[in-house]
């Protein structure tokens, strides 16, 4: 294999696959990074990193208002969108150097273009890019996901979640067409900077595969701070009048905005790679088809992330590459189990969640011991805000294993980062009782709920 130029061609530098061929390059292998657009892929520039910001941002008007219970005496506040977004833009370009020094400093040659995989085969495959040819031992497809637009007359007037931080103006009105957690946080973000927010899903209820008592508490929480949620309400067209934008819903009924967010989910990434042609396999919505360890049926091609359609996270994109470069470069041990995968919706409030939902722990285990509080948070007592806090606990009864823990509350990501330890360690409900808690806070509500709900 001497011939060969690079031992790793990586497509896409995104999380997984700056993270994969980091790791590669600090192993003694030769890698290259292909990279169309900015690096550190969806998460740092058009998703993660900046929404946690800009809810951060939106959570400042809440914060003000609730001071006035604790004796602060403020003018009124303004909001400049145009100085959200230059800070916004400059961190961001702050963390693209950082990602260009990651791999510079691992010894990684970063090629800026569109990659196409020409060739492949058991031994080596081609890569293409500006004109380019490179022959490599391995090929890495980390190349992500792309928002979708929905299969609704007028299409066109709509915008995706990686255009909603640099709209030129603030939309005063804004439609938002989904339920799922891109949804939702930006129904979150823009209703707390100041828009007029409404949410048209087809569906009951929000987060659509989240514990039922979740979704419904956080609708009513959303709705209290005045987002307006409308369910089972299907878009049949959109168009422009003048500079309004009409909605018209299959009900007959109208909705008029400054902008139209098209949350309707993401699609794998994988348009105009050439895998189909070099035999790589896809499944119906363009994921790349691996085994357990991310290798496609093309044995020198290999995928990790979103592409691949499993649990689109960026904690889970960066722990498939170590498993995958680990295999390709290392001692071949590493593993990864996808049970007890820990997430975050930075709604207002927040959602967290780790393990299973009260329904597939019913499905999975059979007998379960649901433990379920709902309560005001200290903070507001004096804050004026009505805004309650929920957690809850999903418990197999044969086991007494904690199967399932969720929150919707403030802080929620931060306290289910700890309690997924608990949950991947086997902890027992006994061994949640057991536990002495911090108060007070509200994470002490985890080990002090004794009496289960009644089913």
């Amino acid at each position: 294999m001497a011939s060969l130029e690079f031992d790793l061609f990586v497509i896409g530098a995104g999380s997984g696959g700056v993270r994969a061929a980091r790791l590669a390059a600090q192993a003694g292998a030769r890698v290259a990074v292909a990279e169309a657009a900015a690096l550190g892929g969806t998460c740092v520039n058009l998703g993660c990193i900046p929404k946690k910001l800009y809810s951060y941002a939106a959570h400042f008007a809440e914060d003000f208002e609730q001071s006035l219970g604790y004796g602060w005496a403020l003018h009124r506040p303004s909001f400049d969108w145009d100085t959200l977004k230059a800070r916004r833009a400059a961190e961001i370009t702050r963390l693209n150097g950082v990602y260009r020094a990651l791999l510079v400093d691992a010894g990684v040659t970063i090629l800026h273009g569109s990659a196409r995989l020409e060739q492949a085969d058991a031994d080596s495959a081609t890569v293409e890019i500006g004109g380019q040819r490179h022959r490599t031992r391995h090929v890495l497809v980390a190349t992500g996901s792309v928002s979708q637009r929905p299969p609704v007359e007028g299409h066109e007037w709509t915008v995706g979640s990686d255009q909603m931080f640099d709209l030129p103006e603030f939309p005063r009105r804004l439609a938002i067409i989904g339920g799922g957690y891109i949804a939702c946080e930006f129904a979150s973000i823009f209703n707390g900077l100041g828009a007029e927010v409404t949410l048209l899903y087809r569906g009951h209820q929000l987060l659509r595969g989240f514990d039922d008592d979740v979704r419904f508490f956080l609708g009513d929480e959303m709705g209290k701070k005045g987002v307006d949620l409308r369910f089972r309400a299907e878009v049949h067209r959109i168009a422009r009048q003048r500079d309004v934008l009409g909605l018209t819903l299959r009900d007959g009924s109208s909705v008029e905005a400054d902008a139209v967010l098209a949350a309707t989910g993401r699609v794998p990434n994988t348009a105009g790679l050439g895998l189909a042609e070099a035999g790589v396999e896809l499944a119906p919505d363009g994921a790349v088809v691996v085994d357990e360890q991310f290798a496609t049926r093309v044995p020198s091609v290999h995928a990790v992330g979103d592409v691949i359609a499993r649990h689109a996270l960026t904690p889970v994109a960066l722990a498939e590459a170590m498993v995958l470069v680990d295999r390709l470069f290392g001692a071949g041990t590493r593993t990864l189990d996808y049970d007890g995968i820990p997430t975050a919706v930075f709604t207002h409030p927040p959602v967290a969640t780790v393990g299973l939902s009260e329904a597939e722990a019913r499905a999975r285990h059979g007998d379960v011991r649901v433990f379920r509080s709902e309560f005001r948070p200290l903070k507001h007592t004096l804050s004026g805000s009505t805004e309650r806090t929920m957690m809850k606990l999903v418990v197999d009864a044969a086991s007494d294993r904690v199967v399932g823990l969720h929150m919707v509350g403030a802080d929620a990501a931060e306290i289910v980062q700890g309690f997924a330890v608990a949950l991947k360690a086997g902890a027992t409900k006994a061994q949640f009782d057991a536990t002495v808690g911090i108060h007070p806070s509200a994470a002490e509500e985890f080990v002090t709920m004794r009496s289960p709900v009644m089913a």
